[in-house]
C-alpha cells in the first residue's frame, strides 16, 4: 500500500464560552486557560508525533479548537517553531488557524501572518445579530466584517468564513442575506453548513422551538448553492465552496482518506504503514492530557482499521466530494483491490445513489447527495 499525503492537526481546546450547538472538544476558560503549560505539553507531543510520522513531509497544518485565536501571535509563533523543529514541511504547505471574530483581537492578523499562518478561518456563523444571539455567539456582524478586512489588509488573502443555515427563526431571505454579505467580503472559501442538533449539546437537550421546516431547509440549500455558484464559488464538497480553486487542502486530505498526525487534547489521528491503516486519539480532557504528557504516559494507542470498517470510513469521507473518487485512490488509501470496490458499490448503484462517472471514477448521484446520510449508512460495518 503506497503512503498517502500527510497532514498535522493541532487542537487548542479553550473558548470564552461554550455555544449551545457545539459538540466539539472545547472547554470554557478564556483568559484563565493554562496556555503556557499547554504549549509545553504540545511541544513534547509533537516530538512523539514526529516519530510516528517517520520522516514524512507535512503537506498541511491546521490549528483548530476551541478557539485558537485565544492564543497570542507570539504563542502561535512558538508552537509553529516547535512544529518546524520536528517536521519537514512542504514549501507550499497550507497553514490554517481557526479564529473567532470576537476573540481575534487577542492578536492582530498581521501577527499571526508573521508567525507563519497563511490561511485564516473565521467562525462567523451568521451576519444577523439576532440570530448570533440565539445561537450563543459572543461576536456581532461588524466583528466578522472587521476581522476579514483586517486579515486581507495584512496580506492573509486565503480566508474562509464559516456560515450556518437552518438557524432558529431563519427563512430563505435571511439565509441568502448571510451568503450575500459573506460573498461581498470576497473570501477565497466559504464553509456553509446546516445546523444539526448533536447529542451532548444544549440544543439537543432543549431544541429551539422555531427551527425551519424541511421545505424551508431544502429551499435555503437549493437557492444558496445557486447563489454561490453564480458568484464564482465552486461546491467541491457537501458544505465547502471555493473560488480561484482555493480549496482547503487540509480538509481535502481528510476527505480523500489521507493521513494526519494529531497533537493536543482530544485530537484524532490516522496513519498508514506497511501493516495497514491505524487510528488513535489523545486524552480529551485538557488537564488529563497535560498530566499524561508531563508524566510521559501513553497518550494514544493506535488501533487498526480493517475490513468493512475500513471501507465505511473511506466512503464516509470520499462520498462527500462533488467529484467523487477514483478506483486508484480507493486502492492506494485502503490497500484493498478494485474487485472489492466493485462488489461493495453494486448495491448502491442499483439503488441509484452512486454512479460511475467514467471507467475509473465513482460519484454520488443527485439522489445520493440529497440523501447522503442514507448513502453513507449503506456501508456501515454492521449493516445486514
Amino acid at each position: 500500500m503506497s503512503l498517502p499525503p500527510l497532514s498535522l492537526y493541532v487542537h487548542l481546546p479553550w473558548c470564552v464560552q461554550k455555544c449551545p450547538y457545539c459538540d466539539f472538544n472545547s472547554h470554557t476558560a478564556g483568559e484563565a486557560a493554562p496556555r503556557q503549560r499547554y504549549l509545553d505539553a504540545l511541544l513534547v507531543d509533537l516530538e512523539d508525533e514526529a516519530s510516528r510520522g517517520e520522516g514524512r513531509k507535512l503537506e498541511s497544518i491546521f490549528l483548530g479548537g476551541g478557539t485558537p485565536s485565544l492564543f497570542s501571535p507570539d504563542e502561535i509563533g512558538r508552537l509553529l517553531e516547535g512544529i518546524r523543529a520536528c517536521f519537514d514541511i512542504a514549501d507550499n504547505a497550507e497553514i490554517t488557524m481557526e479564529a473567532n471574530p470576537g476573540t481575534v483581537e487577542c492578536g492582530k492578523p498581521a501577527g499571526y501572518r508573521d508567525a507563519g499562518i497563511n490561511r485564516l478561518s473565521f467562525g462567523g456563523q451568521s451576519f444577523n445579530d439576532q440570530l448570533l444571539k440565539k445561537i450563543g455567539r459572543i461576536h456581532n456582524s461588524e466583528d466578522i466584517v472587521r476581522a476579514v478586512n483586517d486579515a486581507q489588509a495584512a496580506g492573509v488573502h486565503n480566508v474562509n468564513i464559516d456560515l450556518m443555515h437552518g438557524l432558529p427563526g431563519q427563512d430563505v431571505a435571511v439565509a441568502l442575506e448571510d451568503l450575500e454579505t459573506a460573498i461581498s467580503l470576497a473570501p477565497t472559501h466559504i464553509s456553509w453548513y446546516q445546523l444539526t442538533l448533536e447529542p451532548n449539546t444544549v440544543f439537543y437537550a432543549r431544541p429551539p422551538g422555531d427551527l425551519p421546516d424541511e421545505e424551508t431547509l431544502y429551499a435555503i440549500q437549493d437557492r444558496g448553492q445557486a447563489l454561490l455558484a453564480e458568484s464564482g464559488y465552486r461546491q467541491y464538497e457537501v458544505s465547502a465552496f471555493a473560488r480561484d480553486d482555493k480549496v482547503c487542502a487540509h480538509n481535502l486530505n481528510y476527505w480523500l482518506f489521507g493521513d494526519y498526525l494529531a497533537a493536543g487534547a482530544g485530537a484524532h489521528g490516522k496513519i498508514s504503514d506497511a501493516l495497514g491503516v491505524f487510528r488513535y486519539q489523545k486524552p480529551a480532557n485538557p488537564l488529563q492530557y497535560m498530566k499524561t504528557i508531563e508524566t510521559r504516559g501513553q497518550t494514544a494507542a493506535a488501533v487498526r482499521v480493517a475490513g468493512t470498517e475500513l471501507i465505511f470510513e473511506f466512503m464516509l469521507n470520499a462520498l462527500r466530494l462533488s467529484d467523487g473518487f477514483s478506483d486508484a485512490i480507493f486502492c492506494e488509501r485502503t490497500g484493498l483491490g478494485a474487485d472489492e470496490l466493485e462488489a461493495v458499490m453494486r448495491d448502491v448503484c442499483e439503488k441509484g445513489l452512486v454512479a460511475r462517472v467514467d471507467a475509473s471514477r465513482w460519484q454520488a448521484t443527485p439522489l445520493g447527495r440529497r440523501f447522503l446520510n442514507d448513502l453513507q449508512a449503506e456501508f456501515l460495518p454492521d449493516k445486514p
